[in-house]
């Protein structure tokens, strides 16, 4: 299968390759020129075991990857879960339940795609024998969740920018207390629109990527779409199959990818009733589905940092599709994005979306409401998601992240503060990160300095 770039001007390219550049040469982002159809494999794969079907639906798009390689890695991969089923559902009402996905080692989300792109990337420099530079930003959990999937790669420097006091401090010490030679945390000033835009910046710099080998661990990563794709696969085949087509997947999400990669099944012939975007008080997706308009605004720290975007990168790959596979105007739209901040759509249609946004004073007394309901405990980035469901409808909610890496949200609400032994080691150990502007002359100064210091 060949992969080509939503801009139009790059070279389709294989799944390895388009994972090993993660930005397409052009600036745009890659998708698969075809999809296969998934009907003719749902009844083989409605019994199995997550790591089997995330192998059997990784085998249709990487096609260039021996199937015993990719078996290894999906295996590997999932083995530091710490629950059996990996995404269990959790049934909270019957018309309500969560889908749990912080049962990874860093308790995000994140960890399902970022564990197995660093065994696809080892596997990569174990094959060609050339090292990688990772560049990411993060706004909190993306940084926490590849520097664990990379941590001691053998070829592999790391260096994810993150917000300087813009994340939670667990989550900071995800990223500072790992001990890891070849990690390299970097505390800028300005927020995660700008850490991401310098890292887009340099990805634009060919002769960079080619010196330094740099590759991209942020959902702009096609091998994080698709390993994400595969929890909602593994979520709706364990729905009731009265349930399956009637259900509404509620996704908090920042940056389009989470939401795009259930989305993306859509297009594989998987039949999903709709999907709701549920943002925090920086509500850029909220205001685009309800006003058409595509819009900069400040963004405002809140109690559910990792949604404190104000750029969602993915949102390029369904314009794409939006477009019906016009490269050239989804060159238009993001052209006058960057340099305008704003983009009016006429007549703006996503079908299958609908969204909600969730402000700071909310976020608390959504957590309490779904603890008195329930008896269930959620996350501030999970809360954002219960805000507003209909009572008569079926609804599964994304749970992003575990509640223990907010523990301020919670004494601030007036309970008890959840925990975690993982987390809690981190507390025994010496933070390193490094100040730097945001600039991407000193970003690139630095991994020029420091990237060779774990070269083989």
């Amino acid at each position: 299968m060949r992969f080509a770039s939503t801009r139009g001007q790059s070279d389709p390219v294989g799944f390895s390759e388009a994972v090993a550049q993660g930005l397409a040469p052009d600036g745009g982002l890659y998708l698969p020129e075809n999809f296969p159809d998934l009907g003719a494999f749902i009844g083989q794969w409605e019994e199995l075991a997550y790591p089997e079907l995330c192998f059997e639906f990784l085998r249709l798009f990487a096609t260039d990857l021996e199937a015993d390689v990719l078996r290894r890695a999906i295996d590997h991969s999932y083995s530091t879960f710490s629950h059996p089923q990996i995404a269990p559902i959790v049934e909270l009402s019957g018309n309500c339940k969560v889908l749990e996905l912080f049962h990874g080692p860093t308790l995000a989300f994140k960890d399902f795609a970022l564990q197995l792109l660093g065994n696809l990337y080892e596997h990569q420099i174990s094959r060609t024998g050339k090292n990688l530079t990772i560049l990411g930003a993060t706004s909190g959990d993306t940084g926490a969740a590849a520097i664990s999937g990379l941590i001691g790669k053998r070829g592999v420097t790391v260096f994810i920018l993150y917000p300087n006091g813009k994340v939670s401090p667990l989550q900071e010490r995800q990223m500072t207390c790992t001990g890891a030679s070849n990690v390299f945390p970097l505390a800028i000033e300005g927020t995660f629109d700008d850490a991401q835009s310098t890292v887009k910046e340099l990805f634009s710099d060919l002769p960079f990527r080619e010196q330094v080998g740099l590759s991209a661990v942020n959902s702009i990563n096609l091998a994080r779409i698709l390993a994400q794709s595969v929890y909602y696969l593994y979520a709706w085949l364990r729905l009731g199959r009265s349930e399956r087509e009637c259900t509404n997947f509620v996704v908090p999400t920042g940056n389009f990818g989470n939401v795009f990669a259930g989305w993306l099944l859509t297009k594989m012939g998987i039949t999903i009733r709709g999907f709701r975007v549920a943002t925090n008080q920086n509500d850029v997706l909220h205001r685009l589905f309800h006003t058409g308009e595509y819009s900069l605004d400040s963004v405002i720290p809140s109690l559910a940092p990792s949604m404190d975007i104000q750029v969602a990168s993915n949102f390029e790959r369904l314009l794409f599709f939006i477009f019906d596979g016009d490269s050239g105007r989804v060159r238009e739209v993001m052209n006058s994005f960057r340099e305008k901040g704003r983009y009016c759509f006429e007549n703006f249609v996503a079908e299958g979306f609908s969204s909600s946004s969730a402000t700071d004073p909310e976020i608390p007394e959504i957590i309490r409401s779904v603890n008195r309901e329930y008896g269930y405990l959620v996350d501030p980035h999970t809360a954002c998601g219960f805000k507003d469901l209909h009572p008569d409808e079926k609804h599964l909610v994304l749970s992003t992240a575990h509640p223990a890496k907010f523990p301020d949200v919670y004494e601030n609400a007036g309970m008890e503060k959840p925990t975690s032994p993982i987390l809690e080691e981190l507390l025994e150990k010496p933070p390193v990160k490094y100040d730097s502007r945001v600039a991407p002359s000193a970003i690139r100064a630095f991994v020029e300095n420091h990237s060779s210091q774990t070269s083989e």
